[in-house]
């Protein structure tokens, strides 16, 4: 068994103090390669779980964030086909009021075969009028159901409205009797105008639906954005600090170092007077 080393207090002192340099020196180099002052647990348990919960929170509201940013482009896919069929029944009410104005039955009969063809795109409208799969203006609509936080608590619904022109939507009913009649005609006029105001009204709630819908996404996104700021006030190095420290450190270490020999070159002139 080789013989033990003894070393004097002065050098092991100095051996202690370059062992920790360097284990401050290598924690503060991790610090600024990953940005990071809490990478772990073990930096700092509280400050580690704190940042983490904050963080989950913040994941969880960013895929809450993106199915608010979907409800916004359904409601605005709805509101384009109102907008649409507006001015589908607006046409419709002008070959009605073409038809008052003329007394040629056939040119009544045409007209009233072109107001038929545009009662058919309307219904086409209401059922294009989908996106992501649902539809909030065909004959059986759909609902629309966005949640605003983690646990359901809060959440907006948004009915369907049938937008189609059958009696449960918007009443408008073929040209009777091929517009033959004046009285076929007013009633043909007197339904396409309760249309529109239905219409308008509707595309006024969903807009205001869109608008709720807007500020909980604004709202949601900079909630995103404090939570994960505060996460990274828990765990970010100041790399400027970091800097700064690693420089000091490294300065130390070479004073150690220097030290180190002056504490050995002593003893060996101690020992060569004992040669």
């Amino acid at each position: 068994m080789a013989d033990t080393v003894e070393l004097s207090a002065a050098i092991r002192s100095n051996l202690l103090t370059l062992s920790r340099t360097s284990d401050l020196i290598e924690q503060t180099q991790s610090r600024l390669s990953t940005g990071l002052r809490v990478s772990s647990a073990l930096d700092d348990a509280a400050a580690f779980f704190a940042a983490r919960g904050l963080t989950n929170r913040a994941n969880d509201l960013s895929a809450l964030k993106d199915n608010i940013d979907q409800g916004i482009s359904t409601i605005e896919a709805a509101i384009n086909g109102i907008e649409a069929i507006t001015e589908l029944i607006e046409q419709a009410k002008g070959l009605a009021i073409t038809a008052k104005a003329t007394g040629d039955t056939n040119e009544r009969s045409s007209l009233a075969v072109q107001f038929n063809a545009l009662l058919t795109q309307i219904d086409s409208l209401a059922n294009d009028s989908s996106f992501g799969g649902t539809n909030l203006l065909q004959a059986s609509p759909d609902n629309l159901t966005v949640t605003f936080n983690e646990d359901g608590s809060s959440a907006l619904t948004i009915s369907g409205i049938d937008t189609s022109t059958a009696t449960s939507g918007l009443n408008v009913a073929g040209a009777t009797n091929n517009f033959a009649g004046d009285t076929d005609i007013n009633n043909a006029i007197t339904s396409v105008n309760v249309a529109l105001t239905t219409l308008r009204s509707n595309a006024a709630t969903l807009g205001s639906n869109a608008t709720v819908l807007q500020t909980r996404l604004n709202f949601t996104e900079d909630l995103v954005n404090t939570l994960v700021s505060g996460a990274g006030k828990l765990t970010l190095a100041d790399l400027n600090e970091e800097s700064a420290n690693l420089l000091a450190l490294q300065t130390r270490q070479q004073l150690g170092i220097n030290s180190l020999s002056l504490a050995a070159q002593s003893e060996r002139s101690i020992l060569a007077l004992f040669g």
